[in-house]
């Protein structure tokens, strides 16, 4: 893997963050404009392929479904499994350029 996929993937990473981030900000003012609402189930998904960094930072920054359970505790999972997925990628080089390879 070249800085270059490297920095491809990070990029990726944080767009797909920021994008997760723009959407519970626009959830959150339609919560408090009473507009349209994106499902809780639509921003779980999000966070789950890989905006969780963004769906925790729009929570914790813009107080949105701090309160709401079962919400918090699956979005906290989300996150754990994603820190241990990043961990396991760190430190087992040979399953991270594996796993690369068959994406």
């Amino acid at each position: 893997m070249t800085i270059i996929d490297i920095t491809k993937l990070a990029a990726l990473f944080l767009t797909l963050n920021l994008l997760v981030f723009l959407i519970y900000f626009l959830d959150k003012k339609a919560a408090r404009n009473g507009g349209w609402r994106i499902s809780e189930r639509t921003l779980l998904t999000l966070a789950l392929i890989g905006g969780s960094l963004g769906a925790v930072a729009a929570q914790q920054l813009l107080r949105h479904k701090t309160r709401k359970e079962p919400f918090r505790s699956i979005l906290a999972a989300i996150l754990i499994l994603h820190g241990a997925l990043a961990a396991v990628l760190a430190f087992a080089p040979q399953w991270s350029l594996r796993l690369l390879q068959d994406f």
